[in-house]
């Protein structure tokens, strides 16, 4: 048991392995690359002078607000969009030609009306995952059994009533898989707006050390970012397997 717990680190551990000997080789005295080792003194720094943990907690916080917001807006739409489709055909000229628009052209308007900070990130990101919410959140609500709106309907169930203890509960696994793929999508352009035009961060972070010609803490910053990716997916994960047993679904 223990050593396939392990097993899955194998091949990371392999890839720090040869970019630990290629730093040392091929690449020492580069100003773009740092060994793995070097990286986690770096971080081990950071850590010690806090300036990870305000990083990090900027940065998660812009994703979850902005995630949040577009996550709750789109399972708004998704369900408005699911249950009525002629409101469904209405909006889909005006939903694919917005859908295409990368969230980041959208930080200059964001910095007009937010100025630098908080609220300029999360708009962004809310953005960025009230699309992909959406869909999702709309082809969920496409696949509830018909039978169950049939039977609220001949209930004489209201609309509302008819999507909080009808379709909600029967759609909720599923919007896990889309809260996975909108959390990602949250921390990927929480990042990028700091990296582009936000002065917090782990993104500012990684442009300050790469401006300062510190490769290994920007990889530090790098793979803690990847770090704090890993383990918000996981929770998600076993927060899903969690609700799916205690709904006795499989």
């Amino acid at each position: 048991m223990p050593l396939q717990r392990l097993r899955p680190l194998a091949v990371p551990a392999l890839l720090l392995a040869a970019l630990e000997a290629y730093a040392r080789t091929a690449g020492a005295g580069s100003d773009a690359l740092a060994p793995p080792s070097a990286a986690l003194a770096a971080w081990g720094r950071a850590f010690t002078d806090r300036s990870l943990f305000e990083a990090s907690a900027f940065t998660l916080g812009g994703a979850a607000l902005g995630l949040a917001i577009g996550a709750g807006l789109g399972l708004a739409a998704g369900m408005v969009l699911g249950l009525a489709p002629r409101a469904a055909r209405a909006c889909t000229p005006a939903i694919e030609l917005l859908r295409p628009l990368p969230s980041v052209a959208l930080i200059p308007l964001a910095m007009m009306i937010f100025g630098f900070g908080l609220w300029m990130e999360a708009c962004v990101v809310a953005v960025a995952t009230f699309w992909p919410l959406t869909i999702l959140a709309q082809a969920a609500v496409r696949q509830v059994e018909p039978q169950w709106l049939e039977v609220a309907q001949v209930l004489g169930l209201s609309p509302w009533a008819r999507a909080t203890q009808i379709v909600l509960p029967a759609i909720v696994p599923r919007l896990f898989t889309a809260l996975r793929l909108g959390a990602g999508i949250a921390l990927v352009v929480a990042v990028t707006v700091e990296i582009a035009a936000n002065p917090h961060g782990l993104g500012y972070a990684m442009s300050l050390a790469q401006q300062s010609l510190d490769p290994a803490l920007m990889l530090a910053w790098l793979g803690w970012i990847g770090v704090l990716g890993y383990a918000v997916n996981a929770g998600l994960l076993h927060a899903e397997r969690a609700l799916r047993a205690r709904m006795g679904v499989a």
